[in-house]
């Protein structure tokens, strides 16, 4: 889920460089390479969605096993260059008051369609946590009635999406689609996803009910997906309002911008909320792509992303990479020592990203790292937490190599007061 997050920055008003900020590298060349990754990523997430798109509707027309699992193949791509942009969250407000539109979770999926009795039938904080849109036409929850007749784009993102101000009412993005592609995972920490039969889809044989409904909340879901996407890919094309958002900060706040994401992500969502949190807890509900077993990629590619904009390259998931200009040579410029040490720390970051991966695809899925008891599993989970903090701090240097004040990175109680996790 979409955390509420504060950032301590003060970015504002920030138009010129820092007294003795070295200009070997030029900081406004190393900006354009940042707006350029973005571009490239944002759209190759639009590419890969329109994939999506058609393999969702080829599972509609014909529900098979192969068409199903040609959705999920297609959903899988898809998160891939999705996730290298979330480095773009931090400190880009044009971007994170976007991303909970198409990245939200985790989500009570009772709202959407029909759960396993452990699953529960009501929660006294949610009153649409049973909703099941796709069984029920009409809603009645939380003092109104929705109606849902006709499953849209506009009833999800406008109706359902956080409906009741309550953030798990996860309606649109990536993992209501992952939810409707997989099903619930049942499995605990056990081995195993989700399994949802592609019968599910099919009217004329169908099962778990409500097939043509469902087949439609599917089909808005992605077509939403896919527009907000496009929207995002527009903001960040030459002369689009995310570009502009960026220049109006000056050199300075820019580098402040790239910093901010490169380092809140590292420490607060990724090592903390995203992980950490999750390790304490020992909870397969805290995992990113709970339905699907894809949370490894889901993380490693968020690795890639801070890498992109550090080392001012993007390498392309079809033929879209960039290279230019790069914050690592500006930091060279001022201190190579520093520029060293955190090229070090994400290059060891990457490795233990690696070896979870390769865990992942191997031994057992990350549901199972973080299972109570299995002390190897947690300690690769938690190596990999390590070197992200490891590398923040060396991303702190950073920030005070280039004389930029006042910036703070995101914070999560599971690193910065653990107790509070289990209050």
């Amino acid at each position: 889920m979409k955390k509420t997050l504060l950032l301590a920055t003060t970015l504002a008003g920030i138009a010129l460089l820092p007294a003795g900020l070295a200009r070997a590298a030029d900081a406004a060349a190393v900006l354009d390479t940042y707006g350029d990754i973005a571009e490239a990523a944002f759209a190759e997430s639009v590419a890969t969605a329109e994939d999506l798109s058609a393999a969702v509707d080829a599972l509609i027309a014909k529900p098979s096993d192969e068409t199903l699992a040609a959705a999920r193949k297609a959903w899988l791509a898809a998160r891939r260059p999705y996730q290298q942009t979330e480095v773009y969250r931090f400190g880009n407000a044009i971007v994170d008051d976007w991303e909970g539109k198409v990245n939200a979770w985790p989500l009570d999926e009772g709202l959407i369609d029909y759960v396993d009795a452990g699953y529960g039938s009501d929660n006294p904080e949610n009153a649409f946590y049973t909703a099941n849109v796709i069984a029920n036409p009409k809603i009645m929850a939380g003092g109104r009635e929705i109606d849902a007749t006709e499953i849209t784009p506009a009833l999800l993102s406008e109706e359902l999406q956080e409906a009741g101000e309550i953030e798990a009412n996860v309606a649109t993005g990536y993992h209501a689609v992952e939810f409707l592609l997989w099903g619930q995972d049942l499995n605990g920490t056990d081995k195993g996803a989700g399994n949802r039969p592609a019968t599910d889809f099919d009217t004329a044989n169908c099962t778990g009910g409500n097939c043509e409904r469902r087949a439609a909340y599917l089909k808005a879901a992605t077509e939403l997906l896919l527009s907000d996407l496009k929207e995002m890919a527009d903001a960040w094309k030459d002369g689009g309002a995310a570009r502009a958002e960026l220049a109006e900060k000056g050199e300075a706040g820019g580098l402040a911008t790239i910093l901010t994401g490169m380092g809140s992500l590292s420490y607060g969502e990724l090592a903390g909320e995203r992980m950490k949190l999750g390790l304490m807890l020992h909870d397969p509900e805290e995992e990113h792509d709970c339905f699907s077993d894809n949370t490894h990629m889901s993380h490693y590619d968020d690795v890639m992303g801070i890498r992109n904009v550090w080392f001012g390259r993007y390498e392309g998931f079809a033929g879209k990479s960039v290279e230019g200009a790069s914050l690592r040579d500006l930091v060279a410029a001022k201190d190579a020592a520093v520029a060293e040490e955190v090229t070090a720390k994400l290059d060891a970051t990457l490795a233990a990203f690696e070896a979870l991966r390769e865990r992942a695809e191997t031994v057992e899925a990350y549901d199972q790292m973080i299972g109570e008891g299995n002390d190897e599993g947690n300690a690769v989970v938690q190596a990999a937490i390590d070197t992200l903090i490891d590398q923040t701090r060396s991303i702190e240097r950073a920030v005070a190599t280039l004389g930029l004040d006042q910036i703070a990175f995101e914070g999560s109680d599971s690193l910065d007061n653990p107790g509070a996790v289990f209050q």
